[in-house]
């Protein structure tokens, strides 16, 4: 089973990103799970959401707490908010951000992707330049790095979950698919 939390503030996308990874997978033949936590529900409020994916079905009903994979929607996040924490040893961080994955300082254990999500979201008109969208770039990201999903699950995920500018939001994972920096 492979256990995923993402970190993002309210109105980035975590809970839908979280949602068409696991369509994704489940297109894929996976059995999976997805659902938000939230705190104070309001926009720019920090939001985790979780999502789980095995070849059997899946049968735990509680957060994530020892997760294989963290992925950061807001960077200023890990600022705020120890997102390592119960990262399993050998585990891997998405940020979505334009510095290299070198420039953050975590555990030499974990891998560490970036990829500009902001930019490439803004670039597709995907929210507005003060608040991008930037959940579907994060999929395609995670989608090259893990081997998990294939994009054309990807897309099938966007077109399940997202009910306007579909082919945008495609473009946006395509994007993230090619720009992924590696520590």
């Amino acid at each position: 089973m492979i256990e995923i939390r993402l970190h993002g503030r309210g109105g980035q996308g975590s809970v839908k990103a979280s949602m068409i990874l696991a369509e994704a997978a489940f297109q894929g033949g996976k059995y999976v799970q997805a659902f938000p936590r939230f705190g104070v529900e309001r926009r720019g409020a920090p939001v985790e959401a979780f999502t789980r994916i095995d070849d059997k079905p899946v049968q735990i009903r509680s957060q994530i707490y020892y997760p294989d994979g963290i992925i950061v929607l807001d960077p200023t996040l890990i600022e705020v908010i120890d997102v390592t924490s119960g990262l399993k040893k050998n585990g891997w961080i998405l940020i979505n951000s334009d510095k290299k994955p070198d420039d953050f300082n975590f555990d030499n254990h974990y891998k560490v992707y970036t990829v500009d999500a902001t930019k490439i979201a803004v670039e597709n008109h995907l929210g507005s330049r003060a608040a991008p969208i930037v959940n579907t770039a994060i999929v395609g990201a995670f989608a090259k790095i893990t081997g998990e999903v294939e994009m054309k699950a990807v897309e099938k995920g966007i077109d399940s979950a997202i009910p306007r500018m579909r082919e945008e939001n495609k473009k946006a994972a395509y994007q993230a698919y090619d720009s992924i920096k590696l520590n």
